[in-house]
């Protein structure tokens, strides 16, 4: 326990000691590294598969299951995909040094704000070894060192991974330390992780409700997360049919386990027995299971809904579904089960739509769109390093900017205060 403290001791403080360097780097120099980092990961390609082969081969003997496996295969395709990530945050603008809000104060100073780096962004995950990657990107760009510490059934591939990044910031003239990949697989090393305010400035949860829980529980650094998807889709009476069987269709089956994926839809009475059969039917097809109401079993073949059912993320192939009186009815069921992820409304009707886009709390709030767009890439911010329902400081989507922060800056001439 005491060789894993000091461990993380000094990964936290050669950490720091780059944050400060990365403050002046300047946007070509991270770009650079970036590039030389796609190029490292090309030319070891088949470094890396032979080292995903031995977490492969370890997952299957430990009785990994098929998705979790899936999940942990550096494929080609999962290796090109990184390389492209890579070469479209290089190409990215650099918010780092951005001074905006600048005004001048009777006094005669000027008064702004600078968007600079968090600086030392410690991040937890779990299965998937292109996280590594990811997850390195988006510091290194928005200006934060970082340290990543992922699951044990991958830490070959991500030890692999670490060294072709550490390749890329070196050859770009970059500290060695602006990434560091925790190499073992001690579980102490993430309690000394998340409680080391001196070294870290804030913590990333990836991966299932457990971990996330548990490092919300215990951390003594800040954290953005988000627990569960718990994201709703209400059907109002002024929809337009065919929109609302695309959309509600759409959220629920586009893909399973995602945390923006819809897991209760809301139908307003008005229009239930209208849009419910026709959702049902091609819900069928697809092989989800339907949990519903009083009032949605009346019009459809559906289980009963249970109270655990409204506040279940299923992430599977399981809709509840509840009919409500009104738009009302629907706000009062998302604010008592809603995670706070995202919701989407699917109305012709503007001042219903304002309503619910004004009085919804969550991160994400849609009209007449799919759940499944609450995504940074979907956004436009390039890429994500996971989505927040905190309110403070990032919300959503957290990207380039979700990584820095803003300090005021003052410009006199010998101004003093009078």
């Amino acid at each position: 326990m005491n060789d894993v403290k000091q461990y993380m001791q000094q990964l936290g403080a050669q950490a720091r000691e780059a944050s400060r360097t990365l403050r002046r780097v300047s946007t070509a120099q991270k770009n650079a590294a970036l590039q030389a980092i796609a190029d490292e990961i090309a030319r070891k390609r088949e470094t890396l598969q032979a080292e995903n082969a031995r977490d492969l081969e370890a997952g299957r003997a430990n009785g990994l299951d098929v998705a979790l496996l899936d999940r942990l295969e550096l494929s080609d395709k999962v290796i090109d995909t990184m390389i492209d990530g890579l070469k479209q945050i290089a190409q990215l603008p650099d918010l780092v040094g951005e001074i905006t809000d600048m005004r001048m104060r009777p006094s005669g100073i000027q008064v702004g704000k600078m968007r600079v780096p968090l600086g030392v962004v410690g991040i937890i995950y779990e299965s998937r070894p292109n996280v590594t990657v990811d997850a390195a990107a988006l510091c290194l760009k928005s200006g934060n060192a970082a340290i990543l510490r992922g699951g044990s059934e991958a830490i070959h591939s991500n030890r692999a991974l670490a060294e072709c990044i550490r390749t890329g910031v070196e050859q770009a003239g970059l500290p060695s330390a602006t990434v560091q990949v925790v190499e073992t697989t001690d579980r102490a090393a993430v309690g000394e992780l998340i409680t080391m305010p001196e070294y870290v400035d804030v913590i990333i949860p990836r991966g299932g409700k457990g971990l996330i829980e548990r490092i919300s529980r215990d951390a003594r650094v800040p954290v953005i997360k988000h627990l569960d998807g718990i994201c709703h889709v209400y059907i109002d009476r002024d929809a337009d049919v065919d929109k609302a069987i695309k959309v509600a269709f759409n959220a629920k089956t586009q893909r399973y386990g995602v945390c923006n994926a819809m897991e209760t839809l809301l139908v307003d009475d008005d229009i239930a027995a209208t849009v419910l059969p026709p959702l049902a039917k091609l819900y069928a097809e697809k092989g989800v299971e339907l949990r519903g109401c009083e009032r949605t079993r009346a019009i459809i073949d559906a289980k009963p809904a249970t109270e655990e059912d409204w506040a279940s993320e299923y992430l599977g192939p399981i809709l509840s579904i509840r009919v409500v009186d009104d738009v009302d009815a629907a706000m009062d069921h998302i604010a008592q089960y809603s995670s706070g992820h995202t919701e989407s409304i699917i109305t012709e009707n503007f001042t219903t739509a304002r309503r619910f886009l004004a009085e919804v709390d969550s991160s994400s709030v849609m009209v007449n769109a799919s759940t499944r767009f609450a995504d940074g890439f979907e956004y436009g911010l390039g890429a994500e390093i996971g989505i927040s329902t905190d309110k403070f400081h990032a919300r959503g989507p957290v990207g380039l900017e979700g990584l820095t922060s803003q300090k005021w800056i003052v410009l006199g001439d010998g101004t003093i205060r009078e």
